[in-house]
């Protein structure tokens, strides 16, 4: 009765990874020969493990990465400029730790997407939130938004994310409105959170895309302070993977 009081006890306060452990504990003879802190140790440590399970997948779920991606999956033979030491680097973190942000560009179907998301989601293994934005759809929710009068909520929402990935980043030249509205986003984040951006344009051609010059400047302003760079080159890897599918990303 008592042991079964216990249990109940432990799922009432939430603790269901240490009800279970208790359980199996109860049931396997292996453990009968440890001390009591050793088997609550083993309990406290299987809660902790099951609540960092539990917030990764959330944060997986909520970044919604366009590609299920991981640094580990990063194919780095492929000659378009990919550095396998700053690649690892940047997956410990420290940037976004410091507000930095990321480029990465290089033309289509280079791998930009894949290498963001990957990034992004090493950054997620180091408990950061994110969200993946391809640009075009995040100026069609900034419109919208305006419309229905949650475009304050929805920045506010946007600034809380520590890692913002801006996909297909000038895909096409901004209007006065858009350059506008990317103002307010970035300098939300100046400083205090860090974005990745990804562009088949070099970064030297992003003020004219942008049309206005002083937001252009303004924009870039924010987003090249503490910028980390990686520019890939070469033929499409969607082609290198279509002729050999043992290729990753």
């Amino acid at each position: 009765m008592l042991n079964n009081q216990t249990i109940e006890g432990l799922q009432a306060l939430k603790l269901g990874a240490m009800a279970s452990g208790l359980i199996s504990q109860r049931q396997s003879a292996q453990y009968q020969t440890l001390g009591f802190e050793e088997r609550l140790a083993m309990l406290v440590d299987q809660e902790i493990t099951e609540r960092e399970n539990r917030r990764l997948e959330r944060l997986l779920r909520s970044a919604k990465l366009r590609h299920d991606a991981v640094v580990e999956d990063i194919d780095f033979r492929a000659s378009r400029g990919l550095e396998r030491s700053q690649v690892l680097s940047l997956a410990q973190a420290s940037w976004i730790h410091h507000h930095h942000n990321l480029s990465v560009v290089g033309p289509t179907g280079s791998g930009k997407t894949f290498v963001a998301c990957a990034l992004a989601r090493a950054g997620i293994r180091k408990g950061y939130s994110a969200l993946y934005l391809r640009a075009p759809r995040m100026f069609e929710a900034l419109e919208l938004s305006r419309l229905d009068g949650r475009l304050a909520s929805l920045m506010a929402s946007w600034a809380r994310i520590e890692i913002l990935v801006i996909d297909d980043f000038l895909i096409r030249p901004l209007s006065p409105d858009q350059a506008g509205d990317l103002l307010e986003v970035v300098e939300d984040r100046a400083g205090l959170r860090s974005t990745i951006i990804t562009s088949q344009l070099p970064i030297s051609n992003w003020h004219e895309a942008m049309g206005d010059p002083t937001l252009g400047d303004a924009i870039l302003d924010r987003i090249t302070q503490n910028l980390h760079r990686i520019e890939l080159v070469g033929d499409s890897m969607r082609k290198t993977q279509s002729s050999d599918p043992i290729n990753a990303h």
